[in-house]
């Protein structure tokens, strides 16, 4: 199978080691029951197991004009929760997370940024059917030419391989531009490699160990596969790909954009057209209708959902009502609070005709003991080695302030032990961490004793 790497996925593999990047799934057995430890979540066992049932709802397509929200203070792990879910629905469901904060941008308006993460957090799945030369590379010889604009510089021209299975063995002269993957690969004798007969795209599938003159090393970055692969190499073969309704979007956009260039007015759009919308809208519509796609609803998590307007939250409610909709998980640590753009409180700052259509998960503070496991997990994912007392000393920085504050600590107090030359944090180490960097309350106190001094 040839996956499609979404934008989502090349920005997860850029990114460092995240808050959340420990969180696999929901960690339920069987019987979707919670376990205390599991899958990087630890406690939350109620929250857990309603999450559970959402994931079902949802795999059952029954939750269809509704939404969830995850309420309680900060830390207590809501967005590690709609990770999860996400985790449980499957590898290329989308996953789009947005702050409430985002949307409000000079040049683009709220409800274009809210319906571009709608757009972005449905996915369409592609299935088909393509002409492709796969087997394992025998002989590759490159004919190479001078670059037009270094003349010292040497590139491919075209190139002559040999690809062979257990049944079959080909020859096939290719031309610069599949020569010049070819090269850009490092494609070498051994590869398994797949090239598309229609668009010239080539794969590079992993390497087969037993082919006569080909290097191997005791570490591949690639997978290795024991055996030569079977069959012809000429075929058919099915190729699943994943695109986003905002994809679609753009692709639509960018044809229009290249039409209306044509007649000298190019213009810059900021905005998506709506008739380009409904147009992408009504192709999915028949493309679903004639069983070419498949549709998969993805998440669109919203944190911080009371920085949100009364306008956005009309938005929304139009968005669960629409047939294109994904799965609309929220979160908020506000209690009673004033809803933005009008002078009336609400619960969680989220106006009571959109609270009346979700399905609201309570998250409890975590307990000591569930510190201490979510501290020792965090330490492993961050390869982190704490002695005995520097464990506790965390639990009592966690359970006393903040647990975000502990375990934000881990990283300032590895960087002193190593200057004391020790790899394991003691508890003088995270003290010292202490001392250096203060929390939310010491910040609270520094401003109140020196509020003479500060700007106004």
């Amino acid at each position: 199978m040839i996956r499609e790497v979404k934008e989502e996925s090349k920005r997860e593999m850029l990114k460092r080691i995240s808050a959340h990047s420990h969180i696999r799934g929901l960690g339920l057995d069987e019987k979707g029951e919670p376990l205390f430890i599991a899958d990087g979540l630890v406690g939350q066992l109620e929250a857990r197991k309603a999450a559970g049932v959402v994931v079902k709802m949802i795999k059952e397509g029954k939750l269809a004009g509704r939404g969830i929200l995850f309420v309680g203070p900060p830390g207590s792990g809501k967005t590690a929760l709609a990770i999860a879910i996400a985790r449980e629905l499957g590898e290329d469901t989308p996953f789009v997370m947005i702050n409430g904060a985002e949307l409000y941008s000079s040049e683009i308006k709220k409800t274009e940024i809210l319906m571009r993460a709608v757009r972005r957090a449905i996915g369409i799945r592609i299935r088909e059917f393509r002409r492709v030369y796969e087997g394992v590379v025998k002989e590759i010889k490159f004919a190479l030419a001078s670059h037009p604009f270094n003349p010292y510089v040497k590139v491919p021209r075209g190139a002559r391989i040999t690809l062979a299975t257990k049944d079959e063995e080909k020859t096939l002269e290719v031309d610069q531009a599949i020569a010049t993957q070819l090269a850009q690969l490092g494609v070498r004798r051994g590869d398994l490699i797949s090239i598309d007969a229609d668009s010239g795209e080539v794969f590079k599938l992993g390497r087969v160990k037993g082919v006569e003159k080909a290097k191997y090393y005791d570490v591949e970055t690639t997978r290795v596969l024991e055996e030569m692969p079977k069959g012809k190499i000429f075929k058919e073969k099915e190729i699943v790909r994943t695109v986003t309704l905002h994809d679609l979007d753009e692709a639509y956009a960018a044809q229009k954009r290249a039409v209306i260039s044509l007649i000298g007015v190019g213009t810059e759009e900021k905005e998506i057209d709506p008739e380009i919308r409904r147009a992408v809208d009504e192709s999915v519509k028949k493309a679903l209708s004639e069983g070419k796609v498949t549709l998969v609803p993805g998440v669109l998590f919203i944190d911080d959902v009371h920085m949100l307007d009364i306008e956005a939250f009309s938005f929304l409610s139009r968005v669960m009502e629409s047939e294109f909709s994904p799965i609309l998980i929220m979160a908020t640590n506000r209690g009673i609070t004033k809803i933005r753009g009008t002078e009336l409180e609400g619960p969680h700052g989220v106006p009571l005709d959109l609270l009346d259509r979700l399905l609201i998960i309570t998250v409890r503070p975590y307990t000591t003991d569930e510190m201490r496991e979510i501290i020792l997990i965090r330490a492993d994912e961050e390869e982190v080695k704490l002695s005995k007392d520097a464990l506790e000393l965390l639990v009592k920085i966690a359970s006393e302030r903040s647990l975000r504050y502990a375990i934000q600590l881990m990283q300032p107090a590895r960087i002193i032990a190593e200057k004391k030359g020790r790899d394991e944090i003691r508890k003088e180490d995270v003290e010292e961490a202490s001392k250096l960097f203060i929390d939310v309350s010491q910040s609270v106190e520094l401003a109140r004793k020196w509020e003479d001094k500060f700007l106004k």
